[in-house]
C-alpha cells in the first residue's frame, strides 16, 4: 500500500521593509537629483513672484519683502543638495563618481551662482533690518548682486528644465507614475516641507520690520 508523501512547501521570505532611517535618507544619487530638481521648481515659482513685485515694487513692496524672506528656506535646501553632490563626488564616493560630474558649463558658473546667492540674500536681510536709512550703502549692493544672481540662476534653471517634470512626476505624481525606486521619497518630502516652513517662519517673524520700509517714500525718490 503506497503512502502519499507531501512535497514540502518552500516559503518565499517576504521582502523586508526598509528601516525608517533608510526610507527618509535613502535614494542615493537619484534621490539627490530629484530633491534638487523639485526644489528648483519651487524656486522658479517664488522667483516669478519676486519678478512681478520688481515691476510694481511700490504697491507690492510688502510681497517682495515677505517672499524674499520665504525664499531663504528653499534656497538653503538647494545649496545643500547641490553642495552635497559636489562634496560626495570630489571626496571619491563610488556612486557619485559613476554618475559623473555636472556639465562643464554648470561647473564654471557654480561659484558665481553660490557667491551671488549669498550676497543677494545677506544684503537683502541687512537692508530689511537696517531700515531705509541704509539705502545709499546697501541697496546698490543688493540690486547689482540680484541681477547677477538672476542671470546666472536663469542659466542654471534652463540647463535643468528638462528634468523638472520627470522629477515632479516621480516624487509627487499619482502612485501609478512613481518610479520603481521610492527610496527616500518621504525624506525628500519632509526636507522640502521643512525648508518652506522655515522660510515661512522667517518671513512671519520679519513682518514687524516691514513697517519702516512701507511707510518711507525715500526708496522711490531716486532710481
Amino acid at each position: 500500500m503506497a503512502v502519499d508523501q507531501q512535497t514540502p512547501v518552500q516559503r518565499v521570505p517576504a521582502p523586508r521593509a526598509l528601516p525608517a532611517a533608510k526610507r527618509l535618507t535613502g535614494g542615493g544619487t537619484t534621490g539627490n537629483e530629484l530633491l534638487s530638481a523639485v526644489t528648483g521648481a519651487v524656486l522658479i515659482v517664488l522667483l516669478a513672484v519676486i519678478g512681478v513685485t520688481i515691476i510694481r515694487l511700490r504697491p507690492l513692496l510688502w510681497v517682495h519683502l515677505f517672499v524674499g524672506m520665504l525664499l531663504i528656506g528653499p534656497v538653503a535646501l538647494k545649496l545643500a543638495s547641490t553642495g552635497y553632490r559636489f562634496v560626495r563626488y570630489y571626496t571619491g564616493s563610488h556612486s557619485y563618481r559613476l554618475k559623473g560630474p555636472p556639465p562643464a558649463g554648470l561647473r564654471v558658473i557654480a561659484p558665481i551662482v553660490v557667491l551671488s546667492t549669498l550676497v543677494v540674500f545677506a544684503s537683502g536681510v541687512a537692508l530689511l533690518f537696517a531700515g531705509p536709512q541704509s539705502r545709499d550703502t546697501l541697496l546698490p549692493i543688493h540690486k547689482v548682486s540680484f541681477f547677477i544672481w538672476v542671470a546666472f540662476m536663469a542659466l542654471h534653471v534652463l540647463a535643468h528644465l528638462h528634468s523638472l517634470r520627470p522629477a515632479l512626476r516621480a516624487d509627487y505624481g499619482r502612485p501609478s507614475t512613481w518610479s520603481s525606486d521610492v527610496t527616500g521619497r518621504s525624506g525628500r518630502h519632509l526636507a522640502l516641507a521643512g525648508a518652506l516652513t522655515a522660510g515661512l517662519v522667517l518671513a512671519v517673524l520679519a513682518i514687524p520690520e516691514f513697517g519702516s520700509w512701507l511707510h518711507s517714500s525715500s526708496l522711490f525718490h531716486h532710481h
